[in-house]
């Protein structure tokens, strides 16, 4: 498949109900394992593409090197591959247009698009990421690629605990709403738990919904049930190998 075929698959993928399954890599070599294994797509995850280069979270991995990392994954799999390009190293939409045609053309056909302030506080307002996530969907449309925009509302991941996120839940339909006016192909909610509430958001939007796996999180089975329409698991690949290669480091350095 050519980069705009593999693009329409990977929107094709996220079916409400049966959801896509992306177990977060972050370099080529493990965009081949998983390639093997069956997976139907790859997906990046940023803390864990930072944190294997030295890094932490957070847009401080140049984006230079986000792009070369982009390139080698996109170059050794067959597969659609999204990238986690954070708040899109920019915030006019002018400028963070231009960092995702960078992405776009080292091969990608998604992106996770977030809408908290990167090293800052809060969130943008919804309207301020509403034009971010319209300069991304023309910037697509220029490169005449279908570009999967997966749009993170950080809204329950900053809220502390989940016994707030009830709350949250009509700013969360509210973004969902200009989000998709805007472009975007997706709703990623980070942090939301309960399968009451992702019913909920899974029923007011018709976007595919992305809920990420973690601690207290339904099973993917439930997940299916609610609605939802693709599963992550963000940086817990990474935690887990590097937890693997350390206990094993230990049989013979420590």
């Amino acid at each position: 498949m050519n980069q705009i075929e593999k693009a329409k698959h990977f929107g094709s993928l996220h079916v409400k109900g049966s959801p896509l399954v992306l177990f977060n890599i972050w370099d080529a070599g493990g965009a081949q394992a998983i390639e093997k294994v069956g997976a139907k797509a790859v997906a990046t995850g940023s803390w864990s593409v930072a944190a294997a280069h030295g890094y932490p979270d957070g847009e401080a991995i140049p984006i230079d090197l986000v792009e070369l990392i982009a390139g080698r994954i996109c170059a050794t799999t067959q597969l659609p591959v999204t990238i986690d390009f954070e708040g899109g190293y920019a915030e006019g939409p002018d400028d963070v247009a231009l960092n995702v045609k960078r992405i776009i053309r080292a091969g990608a056909v998604g992106i996770n698009f977030e809408d908290q302030i990167v090293n800052g506080n809060g969130l943008y307002e919804v309207s301020a990421q509403s034009r971010r996530i319209s300069a991304v969907r023309e910037s697509a449309i220029q490169l005449d690629i279908p570009l999967f925009i997966n749009a993170r509302t950080d809204l329950f991941l900053q809220a502390g605990t989940s016994a707030n996120h009830a709350h949250l839940i009509e700013s969360a339909k509210e973004r969902a709403d200009e989000y998709e006016n805007a472009g975007a192909s997706g709703l990623f909610v980070p942090g939301l738990i309960d399968d009451n509430l992702i019913a909920e958001v899974c029923e007011h939007t018709s976007l595919p919904v992305n809920v990420m796996l973690m601690d207290g999180a339904p099973s993917i089975g439930k997940l299916a049930d609610v609605g939802v329409s693709r599963v992550s698991f963000g940086p817990s690949p990474y935690f887990q190998s590097v937890s693997a290669l350390t206990e094993h480091a230990k049989e013979f350095l420590g």
